[in-house]
């Protein structure tokens, strides 16, 4: 069984872990490409550049340019027309030193061994997703994003799977899994179901969010621990981001997840050999495979590695949200068609409304959607220019700027028009918002469950109930409250909350501007799309039900 079995071996990769795990300042091209050559493998390196539509104040960062170095163990028994990934990013610092020692050690140890049916490569990325995106598009010949790469001179076959490791420290206590891909998207069960199994097998602590998981189900506290858990996993799912490099290999139909190295100072110890034993275990497995994993499911929730909530418990909870839309819809054409009976009966039918009674707040509010969308990094100059502020800071406040006036746009436009059918015009704006929230709402949970789920928490029973004849002081309050924007702040004091590192006002504040540049950047970089759909279609959609409410 190799690595799983063989103490010899074992001690071997002890030994050239310790070797190897030398600090490391920044991407040491040259001498990983002489490690892995000197380990038997087709080694190629691919340089790439990209230029960040505003700079990264988190890695103080504008163009970033870097090589990505990978090796190819080519299967001695089989055509080669599938492989595997193993990938380790490597920044400047310490960061990940240990990660890319252990995948130099199991690339000596599989060079060994005849069994492997499928290519197996070994990726150093540089610049973290940004390398590891450089990397998938030049392997795969697409460029989605305006990234500038050199051509691969090395390919293999059609991708399988892929992991990526990230080991911050040489004491690890626990393994976390990490699923959350780019969109929401999250890779077959069936491979963390054969991260858990083989954890299991070899005495290995693992966790799912950073969270152990508890044999009491059963107790009110082991409940609680589970839907936090769970809800961990939505609000991860719901920002669209990508949590680790895996996350870029599931747009391209790869299965893959991320497996990180906690140490959070436990008494249980476990030893890179450990780690190294089970990584070789899943490879093995995915080796094995006559096909792609598709026996279990890709849409699912997890209170914790051993349970799962599927998409048939879950997405009922979310259809009884929908249905109040088509309810409240049915009901107003119900409303709409009844002058029309009155008039049958000689009761005098009181003018319908225009066209453009009901066009006009539609098309200012998408207006003001394109505005969200595009100008807050095509102004970003002139707002430097004009303000003492820093490109990143223009870009987020032009952005709250736009949102911000936006409230008082929309809600204006009838009165520049005149005419009769008022009291209809806002019962078929109404109409139109409701089936169209309803369709953003639906199409978003098919994408993305969670961000589809929290949208319908806030705006489905505001917008169901909202009238021109309720008290507006009040109501406006409560519908900017229930806005897309305070439903991200919202968000961030409880994701806060549940990893356990509460913050104050002005910290989540402060929190609150990063998560909107880095949902800014991340659709510009990977093609993240909660923003576009945020700025382009959900508040434009906000809009015209505030525009309701303040209707004359």
């Amino acid at each position: 069984m190799g690595l799983l079995s063989d103490p010899n071996r074992r001690k071997a990769l002890t030994g050239l872990l310790t070797r190897l795990n030398t600090p490391i300042c920044g991407m040491p091209v040259e001498w990983l490409v002489k490690a892995m050559q000197s380990r038997g493998l087709e080694v190629f390196t691919q340089s790439f550049s990209r230029k960040l539509p505003f700079p990264d104040e988190n890695k103080e960062r504008y163009m970033v340019r870097g090589t990505n170095v990978y090796g190819i163990l080519r299967a001695p028994r089989a055509p080669r027309t599938e492989a595997l990934v193993i990938t380790a990013p490597c920044s400047p610092g310490n960061t990940n030193n240990q990660a890319v020692a252990l995948l130099l050690a199991l690339a000596q140890y599989f060079r060994n061994q005849i069994y492997w049916a499928k290519d197996i490569i070994f990726l150093v990325n540089e610049h973290d997703l940004i390398g590891t995106q450089a990397w998938l598009e030049g392997y795969h010949h697409t460029n989605i994003t305006g990234m500038e790469y050199s051509p691969l001179q090395g390919r293999a076959g059609s991708i399988q799977a892929a992991l990526s490791l990230e080991l911050s420290s040489d004491v690890i206590t626990s393994l976390d899994l990490v699923l959350e891909g780019l969109n929401g998207q999250l890779p077959n069960l069936d491979l963390a179901n054969l991260f858990y199994a083989f954890c299991q097998k070899l005495g290995v602590l693992c966790t799912i969010q950073g969270k152990l998981q508890r044999n009491d189900w059963d107790t009110a506290e082991g409940y609680t621990h589970a839907a936090q858990t769970m809800m961990l996993m939505v609000l991860k799912q719901a920002c669209g981001r990508s949590w680790g490099d895996h996350g870029l290999f599931l747009r391209y139909h790869i299965e893959a997840a991320s497996v990180r190295g906690i140490n959070s100072f436990r008494h249980y110890k476990t030893d890179a050999t450990t780690i190294g034993r089970l990584l070789e275990g899943m490879v093995r497995k995915l080796n094995n495979l006559l096909e792609r994993l598709h026996q279990s499911y890709f849409f699912y929730l997890l209170p914790s590695l051993s349970r799962f909530v599927s998409i048939g418990y879950y997405m009922p909870a979310f259809g009884l949200l929908a249905v109040i839309l088509l309810l409240r819809a049915l009901d107003l054409w119900v409303h709409l068609g009844a002058p029309a009976l009155a008039a049958v009966d000689g009761v005098t039918e009181p003018s319908s409304p225009g066209v453009l009674t009901v066009l006009t707040p539609v098309v200012i509010s998408h207006l003001t959607g394109v505005a969200l969308y595009l100008l807050p990094v095509h102004l970003q100059e002139m707002a430097v220019e004009h303000f003492p502020v820093s490109e990143t800071e223009a870009v987020v406040l032009t952005a709250i700027a736009i949102y911000t006036a936006g409230l008082a746009l929309p809600h204006n436009t009838q009165r520049l028009l005149s005419g009769e059918g008022t009291e209809q015009g806002w019962k078929v704006l109404k109409l139109t918002a409701l089936l169209y929230l309803a369709v953003l709402l639906g199409c978003t949970a098919l994408i993305n469950f969670s961000l589809g789920f929290i949208l319908a928490v806030t705006l489905v029973p505001i917008t169901a109930s909202i009238t021109p004849h309720m008290p507006k002081a009040l109501y406006a309050v409560v519908m900017v409250l229930l806005s897309p924007a305070f439903t991200i702040l919202y968000c961030v004091f409880i994701y806060q909350e549940l990893i356990e590192a509460p913050v104050s006002v002005s910290e989540g504040w402060m929190l609150f501007l990063s998560v909107i540049s880095q949902g800014i950047l991340d659709h510009a970089l990977y093609g993240s799309l909660v923003y576009p759909l945020l700025a382009l279609f959900i508040y434009p959609c906000w809009l015209m039900f505030w525009n309701i409410l303040f209707w004359n």
